[in-house]
């Protein structure tokens, strides 16, 4: 599903990325609060400090142009990742399609669709406004020559440093539906696009592109290389200053994809947002974040010299953790992770991994038995709890509250871990009601914990509904049926 006239232009500075982390992230969330309805939520767009979302509703009745009008809305932050229903600007919308496309550095500048010309089809564009006050100025057309877009569907994004245009649009020599192309910023002027290449541009279309601050990182959308259904996020790394030196597509992963359409991907703060179909027919804002990695352990197992003096010693290392590939330094001057050909003495090593963490072992070796080295990790005991729900309900009753304010109370001695809220369901009504319910009480569970001080970054959450209950029964007696309405909450170290 595209939508005609849908662009996305971002001018951000945002964190880094271990951009390869992406099998390792958090399971995705609708952006809380009013944000997303019936309508449709698209082009996340958020201001510098993140209190305020910009994005377009359609399908609203209460659009300008009508219920098939495309209008801009403001949202205020409630919470983190909490925004309210938000309002129309209405001094920015007309009766066209209408979006904003980002802001410049200091937000002076907002950046729109080209749709205030009074023909919405002549020219397919964008353009430019300056704020005066509390208003801002008639939008100007940003001239970019030789942009022929011939299609109804087009996106953009400015880089960082303001110099270079991503451009999707379908053209005279286009591969596909939509190609993507880039535009640069030269002694003022702005170039006539070139493609990005065949490595980036399919025989399908290519939209909704996305540069990473350094422009190393190119995110953007596509159904022309295969996946999981309708268009899903890809990425390719630069490999050289040419801007058509692209590597390789590398698909997001079905925890970001989903059957239907996902587009939109832009990163605000240490969250990356989305726009996606896959649970109504349209499209909501997501939002996750990459999981810290596991700490980095190694274990090692020393093999004795055979005979006095010998020197056939070995040692077998096994790092544990971490992120991959791994460095090793051992006191003999080894850089192997495996060294042989050893005599008796004590070997230490340092293993680094790829992001900086560091393990250190010593493995003794000798004669005449094996000798086993391993880094022993304390047994931690965590805290946990279970709270259990009314029939069919999802309130918190009073017990409840007092268990999981017991519970936020221990917390406070585990700071560096994370919380995962799991919910269930009896099984007296419809599997689909029972996960409807399920995710309801996850929900309600998340929300008082983060109301009472819990970071919302560092709970994940499932809802299973009836499956996997605590107590397996045919004719289930009351208190088996209370015992498998639980919530539990588990905490592990990050």
């Amino acid at each position: 599903m595209k939508l005609s006239f849908s662009i996305i232009i971002t001018i951000t500075f945002v964190q880094s990325i271990v951009f390869g982390q992406f099998k390792n992230i958090e399971l995705p969330q609708k952006l809380g609060g009013n944000v997303n309805t019936s309508a449709e939520e698209n082009f996340p767009v958020f201001s510098k400090t993140d209190n305020s979302l910009y994005f377009t509703r359609t399908f609203d009745p209460a659009s300008i142009g009508g219920e098939n009008d495309q209008d801009i809305w403001r949202s205020d932050r409630e919470a983190e990742l909490m925004y309210s229903k938000g309002q129309s600007m209405k001094k920015l919308n007309n009766k066209y399609n209408n979006c904003i496309i980002g802001f410049n550095s200091d937000e002076s500048i907002v950046y729109m669709l080209n749709s205030y010309e009074g023909k919405k089809d002549l020219k397919k564009g964008i353009s430019s406004s300056q704020k005066k006050g509390d208003s801002w100025s008639k939008p100007k057309e940003i001239k970019i020559p030789g942009l022929d877009i011939e299609g109804n569907f087009y996106s953009f994004h400015i880089n960082k440093n303001e110099d270079a245009i991503i451009i999707s649009y379908q053209g005279p020599s286009s591969k596909g539906e939509e190609d993507l192309y880039v535009s640069l910023l030269e002694n003022g002027k702005w170039t006539e696009p070139k493609s990005m290449g065949n490595n980036i541009n399919s025989s399908g279309f290519e939209i909704s592109p996305f540069l990473s601050p350094n422009n190393d990182t190119l995110f953007f959308s596509s159904n022309g290389f295969g996946g999981e259904g309708d268009a899903d996020i890809f990425y390719a790394v630069r490999k050289s200053s040419n801007w058509s030196d692209w590597s390789e597509p590398i698909n997001l992963g079905n925890v970001i994809n989903s059957p239907k359409f996902d587009a939109y991907f832009t990163i605000s703060g240490k969250y990356f947002y989305w726009s996606s179909n896959k649970e109504a027919e349209r499209s909501d804002i997501y939002y996750s974040t990459i999981l810290p990695p596991p700490p980095l352990t190694a274990s090692a197992n020393g093999t004795d010299v055979t005979v006095y003096k010998g020197s056939d010693g070995k040692i077998d290392l096994t790092p544990l953790g971490g992120v991959a590939p791994y460095q090793f330094q051992w006191s003999n001057g080894s850089i192997l992770e495996d060294p042989d050909g050893l005599i008796k003495g004590v070997y230490d090593v340092i293993v680094t991994d790829a992001i900086g963490q560091v393990a250190k072992v010593s493995v003794p070796i000798g004669e005449p038995e094996p000798v086993i080295a391993k880094v022993e990790v304390p047994e931690i005991i965590l805290p946990q709890t279970v709270i259990y729900f009314d029939l069919n309900s999802s309130y918190l009753t009073k017990e409840n509250t007092n268990d999981l304010d017991e519970f936020v109370k221990k917390m406070k001695e585990y700071r560096n871990t994370k919380l995962t809220v799991v919910s269930h369901c009896d099984r007296r009504e419809s599997d689909i009601y029972n996960i409807w319910l399920s995710k309801r009480r996850m929900e309600t569970t998340i929300n008082y914990l983060v109301k009472k001080g819990i970071e919302r970054s560092r709970i994940s959450g499932s809802y299973k509904g009836e499956r996997e209950p605590d107590i397996k029964c045919t004719n289930c007696s009351e208190d088996q049926f209370t015992k498998n309405r639980r919530t539990t909450i588990k905490v592990t170290p990050f």
